[in-house]
C-alpha cells in the first residue's frame, strides 16, 4: 500500500514547482552517478583484462621453483610423474640468471668501433617446450620470416631480446650482425669471486625481439637452456624452475595438489596469482579506490534527494494528518516516504544502468572514445561489462538512497499535523 502512495505522490502535481524540479535533479544526479560508476568499473575491467593477458603471455599457469636459493634438482623420475598428470598440457624446464650484456656501437657506414653499450639482463634459458607454455612466441618482431623464434643450440646460442633492452643497447635485432658479449657468474663452492674462473664470457647473436609489457621488455632475454647451463656449470638435473601450462586453468588447485605429492616441501608451487601477488593486490586496491571516489557523485545525489523529500513532507502535511486520523501508524507514514526515496533511486538507477549499457555497447562496437598518444597496444578505451558490477552499483544506490530517505521519512512519521485551519 505504501508503494501506491509513493507512486501517486511522485506523479501528482505539486503546489510548488520547485519540488518537482529538485526531485528530477536528484534523479538526474543518480543517473549520472550510476552510469559513471558502471562505465568506469567496466573500463577498469577492460584494462585489467588487458594487463592480465599481457602478464599471462609471460607467466604460466603454474610454476615450480626452489623454496630457497636459485637452483633446484629435478630428477628424471619426477619429470616422468609430471608427464603422467592428465591436467598438464605441457611444461618447460628453465634456468634463469642475471647477466651483463655488451654491444659494440659503430658509426653509421664505418667499421670503426666508437664505444660499448652494456646492460644488466635477466637471461632466461629455456627448452623447446617454452614456446608452447608461454605466449612469448606470439609477441616477436624483427626476425627473419619463418625464423623468428630461434634459440640456437649450446654451441651457437641465439637470443630473443626484450624491446626495452634493444633500445638500451642501441641495436636493431634484425640488422645487428655483430655478436653480443655476455658475462654470467658460474656456480662456485667458495665465497671469494675469481673473475677468471667464476665469470664466463661468451658471444651470442640476436634472432628476434619481443614486446609484451614494459616490465618484461626492459628486463628479459630468452636463449637456449643448454648454453646457459654450460656457462653456469650446472649439473644435468639442475634448474631454476619448471613452468607449466594446463589443459584447463580452472583445475589449477587440483593439479597443484598432485604436484605437491611429487615434489614435496622443498619446492615452491605458485599459480598465476601467487607469481604476481603485488600486481593483483595493487589492481584490487585501485579498483576500490575508484569505486569510493565515484560514490561521492551518489552522495551529492543523496543531498538533493533529502531536499526533495523534505519539501514533499511539507507539501503533504494534510495528507499525513488524514492518514493519522484514519489510524495509520507512524511506521506506515515513514514507509511511504521511504518508498518515495526508493522510487527516485529506482528510476535513476535503472536509467543510469541502461545509459551505461548503451555507451559501453557503442564503445565496444565502434571504439568511439580513443586513447591519446601512440604508445599503447590499443588505441581506444577497452570496456568489459560484468554482472557483479551492476549488482554492486545497484546495492550502493539502494543503500545511499535508504540512508538519504530515512531522515525526512522519520521526521514525517513523528511530526504531528492538524486538519483544523486557523
Amino acid at each position: 500500500m505504501h508503494f501506491l502512495f509513493a507512486w501517486r505522490y511522485f506523479k501528482a502535481k505539486k503546489t510548488t514547482n520547485a519540488i518537482n524540479i529538485i526531485a528530477w535533479i536528484s534523479i538526474g544526479a543518480i543517473i549520472i552517478g550510476t552510469a559513471a560508476l558502471v562505465l568506469v568499473l567496466s573500463v577498469f575491467n577492460g584494462f585489467e583484462g588487458l594487463v592480465k593477458s599481457l602478464y599471462s603471455s609471460f607467466y604460466t599457469d603454474l610454476k615450480v621453483s626452489p623454496q630457497s636459493g636459485k637452483v633446484m634438482t629435478v630428477t628424471p623420475e619426477q619429470l616422468a610423474k609430471m608427464k603422467g598428470i592428465t591436467g598438464i598440457k605441457n611444461f618447460s624446464l628453465v634456468v634463469e640468471e642475471k647477466a651483463l650484456i655488451q654491444a659494440m656501437s659503430r658509426e653509421y657506414g664505418s667499421e670503426n668501433e666508437t664505444g660499448q653499450n652494456q646492460q644488466i639482463i635477466y637471461l632466461k634459458g629455456v627448452d623447446e617446450n617454452y614456446r608452447y607454455v608461454s605466449g612469448v612466441a606470439n609477441h616477436l618482431f624483427g626476425g627473419k620470416e619463418g625464423q623468428e623464434y630461434d634459440l640456437g643450440n649450446e654451441e651457437n646460442p641465439m637470443l630473443i631480446l626484450g624491446a626495452g633492452l634493444e633500445g638500451a643497447l642501441d641495436i636493431n635485432v634484425e640488422n645487428h650482425l655483430d655478436p653480443l658479449v655476455i658475462y654470467l657468474p658460474r656456480k662456485t663452492e667458495t665465497e671469494a669471486l675469481d673473475p677468471l674462473n667464476d665469470v664466463s664470457g661468451d658471444t651470442i647473436r640476436t634472432s628476434a625481439g619481443f614486446m609484451i609489457q614494459q616490465e618484461f621488455d626492459n628486463k628479459y632475454g630468452i636463449t637456449n637452456i643448454d648454453f646457459i647451463k654450460r656457462a653456469l656449470r650446472l649439473g644435468a638435473n639442475d634448474y631454476s624452475s619448471i613452468e607449466i601450462a594446463l589443459q584447463n586453468p580452472d583445475e589449477t588447485d587440483k593439479v597443484k595438489k598432485e604436484l605437491a605429492l611429487i615434489f614435496g616441501k622443498d619446492y615452491l608451487l605458485q599459480n598465476k596469482y601467487q607469481q604476481n601477488r603485488s600486481l593483483y593486490s595493487v589492481m584490487n586496491m585501485e579498483r576500490w579506490a575508484i569505486y569510493g571516489v565515484l560514490c561521492l557523485i551518489l552522495v551529492v545525489a543523496a543531498f538533493t534527494m533529502i531536499g526533495a523529500l523534505t519539501m514533499l513532507v511539507l507539501e503533504k502535511q494534510k495528507d499525513i494528518s488524514v492518514l493519522h486520523a484514519l489510524g495509520s501508524s507512524n511506521g506506515f507514514i515513514q514507509r511511504i516516504f521511504l518508498s518515495e526515496g526508493m522510487l527516485l533511486a529506482l528510476i535513476g538507477g535503472v536509467a543510469g544502468m541502461l545509459l551505461a549499457l548503451l555507451i559501453a555497447f557503442l564503445q565496444i562496437k565502434f571504439h568511439l572514445i580513443p586513447l591519446s598518444g601512440g604508445s599503447f597496444l590499443i588505441n581506444y578505451f577497452p570496456v568489459k561489462l560484468r554482472a557483479m558490477d551492476f549488482v554492486l552499483v545497484g546495492a550502493t544506490v539502494f543503500v545511499i538512497a535508504l540512508i538519504a530517505s530515512w531522515l525526512p521519512s522519520r521526521k514525517a512519521a513523528r511530526q504531528e499535523f492538524s486538519l483544523r485551519s486557523e
